[in-house]
């Protein structure tokens, strides 16, 4: 009897090693992939700088964009950039490069150049209403990798707002 105890207890404490080492892998391989798409974030806006390649127009009226453009339907596959070899090398231990979605969500006024009515106090006492500078805003959405390509492994998803 005291040897089928002490059997159950081991077997218990081997299914619970076992499982707490899978969800150490889960979180350094998260870990991975959350890095994996940062750097993506980095090189989707410097791209913006430099180049027009890819971006999507959400801006004009009657356009409609998903939250998730990974998920549109309408997303045509040349909007879809991944990241080259060049721009950023995955490591080793990452399933695949990342890639991003540029979306132009069109001229907006800029909040740290603007004194129009309601944006400081001191507008609305001077009389400073109407001397908006507006911006492009363009919209980044990074995965960590194409979801065929990484197979089993976690997939992150990160959005930003960049101003131009």
């Amino acid at each position: 009897m005291l040897l089928v105890v002490v059997t159950l207890v081991g077997i218990a404490g081997i299914r619970t090693t076992t499982t707490q080492q899978r969800m150490a892998t889960i979180f350094f391989d998260r870990g991975l992939a959350f890095q994996n798409a940062e750097a993506g974030l980095r090189v989707a806006a410097d791209s913006i700088a430099t180049s027009a390649v890819g971006i999507r127009n959400c801006g004009g009226g009657g356009v409609v964009c998903y939250t998730n453009p990974f998920e549109d339907p309408n997303l045509q596959p040349s909007n879809i950039v991944t990241v080259s070899n060049a721009a950023y090398e995955k490591g080793a231990n990452v399933a695949a490069q990342p890639q991003y979605v540029i979306e132009n969500m069109g001229q907006w006024a800029n909040p740290t150049t603007s004194t129009g009515y309601g944006q400081t106090a001191n507008a609305q006492q001077y009389g400073a209403q109407g001397l908006e500078q507006m911006s492009t805003y363009y919209r980044i959405t990074v995965r960590s990798g194409a979801p065929d390509a990484s197979g089993e492994r976690s997939v992150v998803t990160l959005q930003a707002m960049y101003r131009r």
